[in-house]
């Protein structure tokens, strides 16, 4: 299963291509700056959204106690840090272990947390993600360069409206004496949806 951006493009739903019309009509009177539409997008694809996600998980890596909270309340805890509102409202943190890996995925549409993982990749979107993550996750694993041994199941979370999931990745080996800052930077959106894993430090 392709997932690059540029390989849905023909099969955008009405909603994507009517707004990439619009797009398309305001950029050529001169009302949008394609640039700055697309720096806004960088900005909520990749910095801000995402990045939320990834000091949650580094404060859960780091302190326990909020690891626990995030268990019993995922909602709650995010929120404590400032990451809350529209589609963040109802959250279950689901954590990794060497025994357990975490996948999610939207099977009716494409419900996302985005206060912590920002705007959704075009390929969680895509009816062949939706479909065969539930299907043959290890097979789709695999095509993001995943390969899980065989002694690790997969759960696969199918998020709704009512609730939406964070995948907590394990914890990197040798990144004991890393700073929460140090520790957010290895997070990657991938891993916060369960396409991945944390980067191992360099």
């Amino acid at each position: 299963m392709p997932h690059d951006h540029h390989d849905h493009d023909n099969h955008l739903d009405p909603m994507d291509a009517r707004t990439r019309a619009l797009e398309t009509i305001l950029t050529r009177k001169g009302l949008v700056d394609p640039a700055a539409v697309d720096e806004i997008i960088e900005t909520y694809a990749e910095k801000v959204g995402p990045r939320n996600g990834a000091q949650v998980v580094a404060r859960a890596w780091d302190e326990p106690d909020f690891a626990d909270w995030l268990k019993r309340d995922a909602t709650a805890a995010i929120a404590s840090m400032g990451f809350s509102g529209r589609q963040g409202e109802h959250m279950r943190a689901v954590f990794n272990t060497p025994r357990l890996h975490n996948l999610v995925v939207c099977t009716l549409c494409s419900c996302y947390p985005w206060p912590v993982l920002g705007l959704p990749p075009v390929w969680y979107k895509s009816p062949a993600y939706r479909s065969r993550a539930v299907i043959e996750p290890r097979a789709v694993l695999r095509e993001f360069g995943l390969e899980l041994p065989g002694d690790v199941a997969v759960r696969v979370w199918d998020s709704t409206a009512e609730l939406r999931y964070l995948v907590i990745p394990e914890r990197p080996a040798g990144t004991e004496s890393m700073s929460r800052e140090e520790l957010a930077a290895l997070v990657t959106r991938e891993s916060m949806i369960g396409t991945g894993l944390a980067k191992v430090p360099a």
